[in-house]
């Protein structure tokens, strides 16, 4: 039986995982600005076009987790700087696709060798192989228990 409260152990690498994530956020968000002028929202969705290119806005708020809302406004504050383009969606006249820009790109291209140099330096340096993989199975653990607590595909 667990008791209600997590044990000191547990309660540490809790703290300090909400801690590194939160910093570790705020660090990307500071090196993508002072790079190349995006957020880590724009780099997210980004990334997110380039691996799925014309996807819809639904499906790319699932993707990222996201609200629609938080979906639409950054999509139009995205459009306004050029770097995502919508479009309405073939046979679906309330379905809106999204498709990254030759601008958007070319962010994505200046932004990229910074942001993995920051997360390689503070994720993975130090690490052997054999902790980044067992990270990794404890990763993809978690997450499929979120996936199965969320009803989540």
């Amino acid at each position: 039986m667990y008791s209600v409260w997590l044990n000191d152990d547990q309660q540490r690498i809790w703290r300090d995982y909400l801690t590194m994530t939160s910093r570790l956020q705020a660090a990307m968000n500071r090196q993508l600005q002072a790079d190349c002028g995006l957020s880590l929202a724009d780099y997210e969705v980004l990334v997110a076009l380039e691996e799925r290119p014309g996807c819809r806005m639904n499906e790319l708020g699932e993707r990222l987790g996201w609200e629609q809302s938080r979906v639409s406004h950054q999509l139009r504050r995205m459009t306004d700087r050029a770097l995502v383009a919508r479009h309405g969606a073939e046979g679906d006249r309330r379905g809106v696709t999204v498709e990254i820009t030759a601008t958007g790109r070319q962010a994505l291209a200046a932004a990229a060798p910074g942001h993995v140099a920051l997360v390689r330096e503070v994720l993975f340096d130090g690490m052997s192989a054999g902790q980044t993989a067992a990270v990794g199975r404890w990763l993809a653990r978690a997450l499929d228990r979120l996936d199965g607590a969320d009803g989540a595909d």
